[in-house]
């Protein structure tokens, strides 16, 4: 195991220099093939609408690193040779990950699932290896995630349901119609169902013999675009189970940002008072930015841009919040910033590093060693 050391180095170092940002930059609402795609700056937020999106299924993970790889689904823009290849990709340190509708990390979504994501174009010089039988996909390039939704949630965002229309027990299929309002001509999908599809309905689990013409769904996938739209690995069959799906991976969320702290950016250090501006990563429940209170203390630990820490128990500075107040919400960004005064001034306290942050109620506890950078070897 070791951590990509040039990406870590190109994330230091562009501080000290910072890059101008792009004038002009192709985006999918301008897909103008003559401009580059927007490049990521570090210490910056992207624009909003900067990021490419694409689909696919994930097919391996490194959750801890937040790395992954991610099998495209296919497209019209695809030959029929460069179907169904993989592209590797990292989070990008203020990237999001989203799960049954409530945010979450990456060890909460299971391997085969479909998912909706933005990205953006790979860094200057940088070399990508996803590379299959001598073929690479066509979003190739684009290895930093900003965004990763699964079906449930993307589908919930867009407030857009599906009808059951019919069902084919014995052909294990469903036939749904897109429910969204202001839509003229609905769209019709047909999804395999297996004999392992989880199907909830109220507090229970259901069965397939539940699904019935009539019912509003959502839906999770696998084998997406491999013979045809996907097979449905989970379906909930009315609001009352999609709420609770929704409120057990919020619990989960608030449970691992808990024991990890919330992550941020440090904008600015005043030395001489021993004072850090950090902006916090949006992408979190806002109920969680409610702890971090004016004058309650905190504790700061440094982490990477993986968002790994070394020991955060040991390695915490504490203080006060000063301020905290709210600012222009860029993509990335939660639009909360804190200046805090920890009781000494680390290494790592420095413009455009990326610092965890527990509020005092939130107890600091020892992460499994995996999780940590100590195992790290060269």
């Amino acid at each position: 195991m070791r951590l990509n050391l040039a990406y870590l180095m190109l994330f230091v170092v562009g501080f000290a220099s910072p890059l101008a940002a792009q004038e002009a930059y192709r985006t999918d609402a301008n897909p103008d093939e003559k401009l580059p795609w927007y490049q990521t700056v570090p210490g910056q937020f992207p624009p909003e609408g900067s990021a490419h999106y694409f689909s696919g299924e994930l097919v391996g993970v490194d959750h801890i690193r937040r790395t992954g790889v991610l099998r495209v689904s296919r497209t019209d823009a695809q030959r029929r040779s460069h179907w169904d290849l993989p592209i590797d990709f990292r989070m990008l340190p203020y990237g999001s990950v989203a799960h049954h509708g409530a945010p979450a990390a990456l060890k909460d979504i299971p391997l085969g699932t479909h998912l909706h994501g933005w990205f953006y174009y790979k860094d200057k010089d940088e070399e990508t290896h996803s590379i299959f039988l001598n073929r690479k996909s066509i979003e190739d390039g684009f290895n930093k995630a900003f965004r990763l939704e699964d079906d449930f949630t993307y589908y919930q965002n867009k407030k857009q349901l599906w009808l059951v229309d019919s069902v084919d027990l014995k052909e294990m299929q469903i036939y749904l119609v897109s429910q969204a309002a202001g839509v003229k001509e609905p769209t019709k999908i047909k999804l395999d169902l297996t004999s392992a599809t989880r199907v909830y309905q109220g507090e229970k689990i259901g069965t397939l013999e539940d699904i019935e013409p009539g019912q509003t769904v959502l839906f999770n996938l696998t084998w997406a675009t491999l013979y045809g739209i996907g097979r449905c690995t989970d379906l909930w069959l009315d609001e009352q189970s999609r709420a609770i799906a929704t409120a057990q991976q919020l619990e989960q969320h608030r449970l691992y940002q808990k024991d990890r702290g919330l992550a941020g950016i440090i904008e600015a250090v005043d030395n001489p008072n021993r004072v850090l501006t950090v902006t916090l990563f949006g992408g979190v429940d806002p109920q969680l930015i409610e702890d971090f209170k004016v004058s309650g203390p905190v504790h700061v630990v440094v982490a990477e841009p993986t968002l790994q820490i070394y020991d955060q128990v040991n390695d915490r500075k504490a203080g006060p919040i000063l301020e905290k107040t709210e600012i222009d919400k860029q993509p990335g960004s939660s639009g909360i910033q804190i200046r805090v005064q920890p009781q000494m001034l680390l290494e790592g306290y420095r413009p455009g590093r990326i610092v965890r942050i527990f509020p005092m109620n939130w107890p600091v506890v020892t992460l499994p060693t995996e999780e940590t950078l100590w195992p790290e070897r060269n």
